[in-house]
């Protein structure tokens, strides 16, 4: 089992930047894929960002550029830096993990879930 837990979000004005973290106990963390979603609400839940074992990562077409997903094994924590933050990035965002070795921005891949962090970003 691997419970993930979110920290970091909050309210920010637009062009600022958060940094959410993700701490992940459970099973051994430096082989895990772990993945970034978000939810705004009355919408689906979307792929954000991922980083696997080695480090390689992947991102969402809008957050390119913005955003950095890091990770720190002997912590084991992965963490979303987000830069110049834009109302249309205010939801929930979730951390989650996928037993698989292989990035994936595919929801129905990853294994384990957090409760979620609320961003906000105001105009």
């Amino acid at each position: 089992q691997v419970q993930p837990v979110e920290s970091g979000g909050g309210l920010v004005q637009a062009g600022g930047s958060l940094r959410l973290s993700c701490a992940a106990s459970g099973r051994t963390f430096s082989s895990l894929t772990m993945g970034w979603f978000r939810q705004a609400p009355g919408k689906e839940r979307w792929f954000v960002a991922a980083i696997n074992w080695r480090g390689t990562t992947d991102y969402a077409d809008s957050v390119k550029g913005r955003f950095t997903i890091s990770r720190d094994n002997a912590k084991s924590t992965v963490y979303l830096q987000m830069n110049n933050l834009k109302p249309e990035d205010t939801a929930v965002y979730y951390c989650a993990a996928d037993q698989g070795t292989v990035v994936t921005p595919d929801s129905r891949d990853y294994d384990y879930w957090g409760q979620g962090t609320q961003v906000t970003v105001s105009s």
